[in-house]
């Protein structure tokens, strides 16, 4: 049996409602640009993030493993969309020069001209959902607040998952 540990800090109701406020934003903000993108270019918001990270990178290409990284998914999801954007001959694979044990995704001329289209209707869509609401000191306000959010983030450890054998987490977590 497991001996309880302290008192959980509890959120008050104002932080309860403003937490809620905030999932729900953490939720339905990436299913609404995703939408646009779909909608407008038969893209995901991932695929696009894929493709706006490649176009930004020296060279336009990346380690998978850096894009799996920069694109906040795992190797595997990633593969998945890569394989999808080179079908469209968006993006093609290639052996890294510089040791070939790791496989570069590398942006075409073609994969350029598709987020070429799509940026302009996915700025729109950040613009009216997110900016637009807000006020010049609001978008500052929400800069310091995010940047602070993701330093918490990652004095945790970032996005790593924590390894899956941890039976005193899974202890704590067990419902009886």
């Amino acid at each position: 049996m497991t001996t309880p540990g302290p008192e959980p800090r509890w959120l008050n109701e104002d932080d309860r409602e403003t937490w809620g406020t905030f999932a729900r934003m953490l939720i339905r903000l990436p299913t609404a640009l995703d939408n646009q993108l779909k909608r407008d270019c038969d893209l995901s918001h991932f695929e696009y993030g894929i493709l706006a990270a490649l176009s930004q990178a020296d060279g336009e290409a990346l380690r998978m493993s850096e894009l799996a990284v920069y694109a906040n998914g795992s190797l595997s999801g990633l593969s998945r969309a890569v394989t999808r954007l080179e079908r469209r001959d968006w993006v093609t694979r290639a052996p890294d020069p510089t040791d070939g044990r790791y496989t570069l995704a590398v942006l075409t001329d073609a994969g350029k001209a598709a987020l070429a289209r799509a940026a302009p209707g996915h700025v729109e869509a950040v613009n009216r959902l997110v900016f637009d609401p807000l006020t010049t000191a609001q978008v500052r306000q929400l800069r310091t607040i995010a940047d602070r959010v993701l330093k918490a983030i990652d004095a945790e450890g970032g996005t790593t998952p924590p390894p899956s054998s941890d039976s005193t987490a899974r202890a704590r977590c067990t419902i009886a």
